[in-house]
């Protein structure tokens, strides 16, 4: 409110300094300014909190039009009015010179309409600023929404992985307790290794790709004890050496899937694992044997399934999974494209 007096005296003083030109009666004119500010403020206030709320900002142009050409008449008519009366009464009260200025219609008009389009046009302004700010606070709400629903997908895919994997590795102790091998206490000593690693590193968005690889040899080895001589696994890593990070657990769906759908051939069970750089991509191939009777390819299983969805959260179109199959082997390969570049960029 305060803002808006200071601006209308501005007005009032705007009047008088146009309508005293080649007029020397500045009581006529302070007067007639005076007489002509009503109209001006409801002409304004008109425009600017009935006519362009109501009809433009809801795109009612019609509308606009038609309501704009009413109150261009009425306010014109009341500009004539403002006019002839103060002709008639400032004339006759103060026995003065009506100032040229004051009795060109045109004139007055257009001042007027110079305020009312001022206005206007700065009302529109900040409307458009307030709405190109109430985007950007929505579009970054709806980021902000879109990852922590991203979040919360990927901790739940985690929890999934976690029990299918734990639900393997418990059933290989409790099958050695049975037998009442001496090797438990060293599975159980494994597997408390890789609880280590999964309560505390797993909750990392990201790890070290060496870490990874180490984790992923600790599950390698309790295989080995679980199958024992019917086992041949072989894993082979090239340039890990780099200082690279990756989502935890994102390799171990892939070894699973190989002990649980690998087939015995010829007294063994063959698992190859291949994890490497190649060309600036992160590249996992596991290769597993089946039976040569299996037509169908193996099912993915809950791990892979998930895996494939974390890739898609994480990684979008940065990736590439390929499942093959011929007849003795299965096999999965992952690549993490230009891996080196997209380390760079989480740096």
């Amino acid at each position: 409110m305060p803002l808006h007096l200071v601006f209308w005296c501005a007005v009032w003083l705007f009047f008088i300094y146009f309508f005293s030109y080649n007029s020397s009666d500045s009581v006529y004119v302070s007067w007639f300014s005076s007489f002509l500010l009503p109209v001006t403020i409801a002409t304004t206030y008109f425009t600017i909190y009935y006519l362009i709320p109501k009809y433009l900002y809801t795109k009612k142009h019609k509308l606009f039009v038609l309501y704009g050409i009413y109150t261009v008449v009425v306010s014109t008519y009341l500009i004539l009015l403002t006019i002839f009366g103060s002709f008639m009464f400032l004339s006759n009260l103060l026995v003065a010179n009506t100032p040229p200025m004051s009795r060109n219609f045109v004139f007055v008009l257009v001042l007027v309409y110079l305020i009312v389009g001022f206005v206007s046009f700065v009302k529109l302004l900040r409307h458009n600023f307030e709405t190109v700010a109430k985007n950007k606070q929505l579009e970054n709400e709806n980021l902000e929404n879109s990852l922590k629903i991203k979040e919360q997908e990927l901790q739940y895919l985690k929890k999934q992985i976690h029990p299918h994997f734990l639900f393997n590795t418990l059933n290989t102790i409790y099958s050695f307790a049975l037998r009442k091998s001496e090797r438990t206490p060293e599975i159980i000593l494994k597997l408390s290794n890789l609880l280590d690693y999964i309560l505390y590193q797993v909750q990392k968005p990201l790890v070290p790709l060496s870490e990874e690889v180490a984790h992923l040899q600790e599950y390698v080895s309790l295989e080995k004890i679980r199958f024992q001589d019917t086992l041949d696994v072989s894993i082979t890593t090239e340039g890990i050496e780099s200082e690279i990070d990756i989502p935890p657990m994102l390799f171990i769906p892939f070894v699973e899937n190989a002990f649980k759908h690998g087939a015995i051939v010829n007294g063994f069970l063959r698992v190859i694992i291949k994890i490497g750089i190649e060309d600036g991509d992160l590249v996992c191939t596991v290769t597993n044997s089946i039976k040569e009777d299996m037509s169908e390819t193996p099912s993915m299983g809950l791990g892979l399934s998930n895996i494939e969805r974390r890739l898609k959260l994480l990684y979008k179109n940065q990736y590439c999974l390929d499942i093959s199959k011929n007849q003795y082997l299965f096999s999965s390969k992952l690549t993490i494209k230009n891996i080196l570049i997209l380390h760079e960029t989480n740096i």
